[in-house]
Formats: structure tokens, C-alpha cells, sequence
């Protein structure tokens, strides 16, 4: 790392030209990339419920859970009445005209009538798949929308139409937080690195690493489907982790240019330091999220990479174009500093002080932090999950309307119509199965395919998003000829919630083993290596339990301003764990690594401690101060999912940066004392020699 650091210092021309090169490149790309995304692929690949989607598009017409449905309704007109009977000519014609419906089914040939006639649905066939049919749905919409005379009410619903609702809500909520974090968010970067032009180099961190990952991730949706979450979630953690690094390496680099001769040493110092601390973190977050690849979902895998190519990018330019423009900037680094900024401080008076107080009295802070950490975790213990509710989407929206006009007028259970296929021979039983069980309002005639297959449409008791829901799917699978097959919107969220479930418990353990390996290979230090693993947990642990009294319970719904579903969302413990983990074990990297310079030069503990603290401790705070004002932004915009993602987020990195990285964790190296950096002899017979003293 210090030679790399020496020739990017010695080679700034090469090093710019190759960024800019990559910028112009991908940033050519990178503007398209927002319309080339997909708005759908929530669901468990090579799911039964998937294969029934994928052969009612082939058989049926394309009337799959992607379908379009355009429910009209009127408080004083029946359907056939001149006026609606028009509206609906109207929409018949709209949906025809789209190159994305193979056909459509209008009221009297097929479509829903509700009892008293007022509320009709009108069924678009899938003529593509399901990213493209949420892409149909945004264009078509507006058309739609149109049409709504007053007389009658126009709602485009059903899946595709609920995803472009709720992608257009989540991405109108990322702007306007991105509006009220970056002051914020550049108020704290002057603070922190004491001069504009310090707090200038995560801005350019940032910005590489979001065209470099936007860029690719238009590329890659050449090759296969990249769910639009992706560049939300990169955008997060670019500006995220540019801070984290940038101060990382920033700070080090003024102290080091106290320390050497010349700036090229200093960069030098600086890569061979918290340059190698950086880069470990780096590989940390990448192996934490690389692990949400075991969940089979095309959304979550999509997402994961999205975060992943955007952390690779913000590290390569961190370890090559940073050091460049250091060595570049030499002394300038501090210029338009604030009046109290002292220049080359690299140990923090504070955090020593700190340091010293927590090696005095550790059971004193310890215990009370430990104590606080397990009572605001308890409640995860009751914690349930579900996949989203109609809740998750704005109230104003059409897909939202037309979900409660068709729950109001044909059931709570219609607008998670349940679809069986089978041999056309199965079709009396599939239809007597159906209309013995309980839970089941409604069963339509068996409709003949294009193939040998027919296919029975049932309308259940319970609300899509109920557990009762997820029963009546799981007793019926088990009451339908073998030959049979159950799909349908909300079995497609069951058998997704199912995968979820299944693959939780694999994702934390792949996550937190392969976490206590690289800082096991990092540290060469087993005992701190597991202490930084195990303190994870408590702050995870802690987070979720906050999210358990907020979302499931339901406190502060109305300052938040949203409706609880009475659970947190099911995708929160894999995906939210991995984000959690991968950001505490950044801030693990860096404490420990300073911790264990300190070690190398002393073998003290106590100055392993002190120092550690007083080197890392500043940026630790700084960093956690960024992602938390980044974070608690997203909780007060938007949609549920992304409040959820803000709370519990935020919370866990204030606990983490606040009570276990600059508390908890010191202390257990107090007491663990030698022993935090034992290595037994067999261990380091195996291990690499790192260090991370220059």
C-alpha cells in the first residue's frame, strides 16, 4: 500500500487521465440509466408461483399477476349507464393501443361487476414481462388518469401498477431527502476536516463513484434486469463511504506531513497506514453485502450489486485517485480553514482523554452501555414480518384507490386473486378444492388455455397482506392435485417472504463468519476479531428493537407521518442486517486498526487503547455524524419502506459509533488486556505478516 501510495503521488498525470477517462466513459451511460432500470423483480426465482405466472402469460393471454387492471368506479352511475359505458370504451381503447397488452377483457365479456354494477374492472394482458409491464404501467397511467371525467373515478391497479406507484413515490422521496441532507451533510464535512478544501475530496469521492456505478449499472441492464432500488441504495452508501474514507485517510495524511520531509512521503505514510485500514474496510462491506446474493430474488441480488459496484468505485478512487490529489495539494489541503483547526493534529485530545477514562473505569461505562444495548434490543424477540401492504403506497396514488375501490366492492381478499393451473382433466377438482376451503369468497369457471391447460381463479377472505392469507395458500398447495400449481400477486409475496425466511438465519451467518475472518486476516488477533463481530449484534440487535416499537407497534406513526402495518416488512432482517453490519464493521476496521498500530509499536495495551481511540475516534464521530443526518432524513419522506430503512439504519449507526465502537468495544479490550492480541502459533504460521504501523 505504500508503494501504491508512492507511485500515484509520483504519477498524478496517469492516475487523473485513467479517472477521467472512466467518468467520460461511463458517464456517457450513465443518464440513461435511470429509465433502463427495473421496477419490479420482487419475487423468489424458480418459485412454483413464478412458473404458474410465466405459463398463464404463455396460455392465458398474458392475465398473470403482471396484468394491468383498471378498476372504474361511480357513486351514482352503473357501468352500463352512457356516461361510464363511454369511460369505459375510452380505457379499453388506451390499454389496446399499447404494444405492452396483448388483449383486454371489458365488463360483459369477462371483467368484474360488482353487485350494484358501480364498480367495474377492466384486465390488460402481460404482452412482456413484469420490469416492463411496471414500465407500461408509468406511461400509461397518465393516460388513464385522463380519462377520470369526475363522474367516474379511473384507477390503474394490480402489481405493475402498485410498483410504478410506489418506484415514483420512493423516487420523488430520495430527491427531496437528498434536498435536506447535502447542507446538512457539507455543514459537517466543513466541521469535520476544518477546511473547505478538505471537505471538497469526499464531494469528488462521491460523485466518481455514483457516474463510475450508474454507468455500469446501465451496462449491466444489457445483460440481465437491475432493480431501480440498486442506484438508490448506491447513492447511499457512495457519499456514505467516500466520508468515511476521505476522513480516514485525510486526517492521516495532515499528520503525516507534520511527520516527513515531503509530501510524497507523507502520502506514502498515509496508504501504508490508513490506506491499508481503508482497503480492509473496503473488502469488509463488499464481503458483508456480497452475502444477500444467497436470497434468490432478482431485486435483492440487483440492489446488493448496485451498493457493491458503487463501494468498489468510491475504494479504487479513495486508494488512487485521493492519494494523487494529496500529494498534489501538499500543505493546501488546509487552506480556508477554520480559525480553530490546528494543522497536522492527528491525535485527538478528546478522544485520548476518553480513552484514558474507559482504561481507569471500564465496568463503569461498560456495564451501563451493555445494559442499555440489551434492554432496546429485547423487544426484537416479538418482532413479526410481512411482505408489504397497500400501506406502503401513497394514499393520493391510482393504484391505491382502485386496490380499496376492488377490496370495498368484491371482497378484502380480490385484490390478491389466487390463480390455480392444472391438466385440463384436474379442472373439476381444482374447482372442488378451491370451494371446500373456508377461507375462499369466490370461484370463477375454469378458463381453457391455448395449450392442454386450464386455469381457476379464486377470490379469498383474507387481505392480501394478512397471515391468514399465507395459510390459505399454504392449506390449499396442500389440498390441490399434485398436478396442480398455485400462483397469483399474493402468492408470489408468499412464496418471497418464505425465501426471505428460509435464508436469514444462512445470510447473518455467511455475514458475520466471513466478517470475523477478514479482520482475523487483518488484525492476526482472534480474541478482537470475535469481540468486534460479537458488538456488532448488540448494535443490530439494538436497532431492530427500536424498529419493532416503532413500525409493529406503531409509536410515532403520527410525527413520522405514516399508517403501521402492524409488522416491519420482510425484506428489513436480511437486507437491513447485511447494510448494518457492513457499515459497523467500517468503523471496527478503523478503531482496531489504529489500535493495533499502537500494539505493534508498544505492545501495550493501554496504548493500544488510548491510541486507538485517539487516532480514530474523530473520524468515527464525524462519519457516524454524516450517516446519521443522511440516514434520519429518509424518515421523515417517502413511503414506509424507506422510512424503515432511515430509522433503523440511523439508530443502529448512532448506537454503534455512540455506545459500542467508542465504548463497549474498548472497554472488552480492557479487560481482555494481552490477550485481545494473542495469536496462537499455528495461526501465525498461516496468516499473512500485516501491520499497520509505516
Amino acid at each position: 500500500m505504500g508503494r501504491l501510495g508512492r507511485w500515484t503521488a509520483t504519477h498524478f498525470r496517469v492516475v487523473l487521465g485513467a479517472w477521467v477517462v472512466i467518468a467520460l466513459v461511463l458517464g456517457f451511460f450513465s443518464p440513461k440509466v435511470e429509465h433502463a432500470l427495473s421496477g419490479a423483480g420482487w419475487e423468489a426465482s424458480g418459485s412454483e408461483s413464478v412458473e404458474v405466472r410465466n405459463a398463464i402469460d404463455e396460455q392465458f393471454g398474458g392475465m398473470s399477476s403482471s396484468a394491468l387492471m383498471v378498476v372504474m368506479h361511480s357513486d351514482d352511475q352503473t357501468w352500463q349507464q352512457p356516461e361510464f359505458s363511454g369511460a369505459i370504451d375510452s380505457v379499453d381503447e388506451t390499454l389496446s393501443s399499447s404494444e405492452d397488452v396483448s388483449g383486454v377483457v371489458v365488463p360483459g365479456e369477462g371483467g368484474w361487476i360488482s353487485e350494484d354494477g358501480k364498480t367495474v374492472v377492466v384486465q390488460a394482458g402481460a404482452a412482456a414481462d413484469p420490469n416492463q409491464m411496471v414500465r407500461a404501467a408509468d406511461d400509461l397511467k397518465v393516460e388513464l388518469e385522463s380519462l377520470d371525467t369526475g363522474g367516474v373515478d379511473v384507477s390503474l391497479t394490480g402489481a405493475s401498477g402498485m410498483w410504478s406507484d410506489f418506484n415514483e413515490a420512493n423516487k420523488n422521496a430520495m430527491l427531496k431527502s437528498e434536498l435536506i441532507s447535502w447542507p446538512v451533510t457539507l455543514l459537517i464535512l466543513v466541521l469535520a476536516f476544518g477546511s473547505l478544501v478538505a471537505a471538497g475530496l469526499p464531494l469528488m469521492l462521491t460523485i466518481l463513484g455514483l457516474v463510475a456505478a450508474a454507468g455500469t449499472l446501465y451496462l449491466g441492464t444489457q445483460i440481465t434486469d437491475i432493480s431501480i432500488w440498486a442506484m438508490n441504495f448506491a447513492l447511499m452508501f457512495a457519499l456514505a463511504l467516500g466520508i468515511d474514507y476521505a476522513l480516514f485517510i485525510v486526517y492521516r495524511f495532515r499528520g503525516a506531513l507534520v511527520d516527513t520531509e515531503t509530501r510524497i512521503e507523507a502520502v506514502e505514510t498515509t496508504m501504508d497506514t490508513a490506506g491499508k485500514a481503508v482497503l480492509f474496510s473496503g473488502l469488509t462491506v463488499l464481503i458483508s453485502l456480497s452475502a444477500v446474493m444467497l436470497v434468490p430474488s432478482p431485486a435483492f441480488r440487483s440492489m446488493s450489486l448496485g451498493i457493491m459496484v458503487a463501494v468498489a468505485f468510491v475504494l479504487a478512487a479513495s486508494l488512487t485517485l485521493l492519494p494523487a490529489v494529496l500529494a498534489k495539494l501538499g500543505p493546501k489541503i488546509n487552506k480556508l480553514s477554520l480559525p480553530w483547526v490546528h494543522e497536522g493534529e492527528h491525535r485527538s485530545p478528546f478522544f485520548a482523554a476518553w480513552g484514558e477514562k474507559l482504561w481507569k473505569r471500564p465496568l463503569l461505562f461498560g456495564i451501563p452501555a451493555l445494559v442499555l444495548l440489551v434492554v432496546i434490543a429485547l423487544p426484537v424477540f416479538s418482532l413479526d414480518t410481512g411482505m408489504p401492504s397497500i400501506k406502503v403506497v401513497p394514499e393520493q396514488d391510482g393504484s391505491r384507490q382502485g386496490y380499496e375501490q376492488l377490496a370495498d366492492s368484491f371482497g378484502p381478499g380480490a385484490p390478491g386473486t389466487l390463480q390455480a393451473i392444472g391438466p385440463a382433466e384436474s379442472a373439476g377438482e381444482i374447482e372442488a378444492v378451491m370451494k371446500a376451503d373456508p377461507e375462499i369468497a369466490q370461484v370463477m369457471p375454469a378458463m381453457p388455455g391455448r395449450g392442454d391447460l386450464v386455469m381457476v381463479q379464486a377470490v379469498p377472505v383474507p387481505d392480501p397482506s394478512s397471515p391468514a392469507m399465507g395459510e390459505t395458500i399454504d392449506r390449499l398447495r396442500g389440498d390441490l392435485p399434485a398436478e396442480a400449481s398455485l400462483g397469483g400477486a399474493s402468492t408470489e409475496n408468499h412464496d418471497l417472504e418464505t425465501a426471505l425466511s428460509d435464508k436469514t438465519a444462512l445470510v447473518i451467518g455467511v455475514v458475520m463468519l466471513l466478517g470475523f475472518l477478514l479482520l482475523l486476516f487483518a488484525l492476526r488477533a482472534p480474541v478482537v476479531a470475535a469481540l468486534g463481530v460479537a458488538t456488532n449484534l448488540l448494535a443490530v440487535g439494538a436497532a431492530f428493537g427500536v424498529a419493532k416499537l416503532i413500525f409493529q407497534d406503531g409509536n410515532l406513526s403520527g410525527i413520522l407521518g405514516f399508517e403501521s402495518q402492524g409488522f416491519l416488512d420482510a425484506w428489513a432482517p436480511v437486507f437491513f442486517f447485511a447494510m448494518i453490519f457492513a457499515i459497523s464493521m467500517d468503523y471496527s476496521v478503523f478503531l482496531l486498526s489504529s489500535a493495533k498500530e499502537h500494539w505493534e509499536k508498544s505492545g501495550d495495551p493501554k496504548k493500544a487503547l488510548v491510541g486507538g481511540i485517539a487516532h480514530s475516534g474523530r473520524v468515527i464521530f464525524a462519519a457516524a455524524g454524516v450517516m446519521v443526518a443522511v440516514f434520519f432524513t429518509f424518515a421523515i419522506s417517502g413511503p414506509l419502506p424507506p422510512k424503515e430503512m432511515g430509522i433503523i439504519l440511523g439508530v443502529a449507526v448512532l448506537l454503534d459509533a455512540a455506545l459500542v465502537r467508542l465504548l463497549l468495544l474498548p472497554v472488552l479490550s480492557r479487560l481482555t488486556g494481552k490477550w485481545a492480541w494473542w495469536l496462537p502459533a499455528w495461526a501465525d504460521r498461516i496468516l499473512p505478516k500485516i501491520k499497520f504501523g509505516h
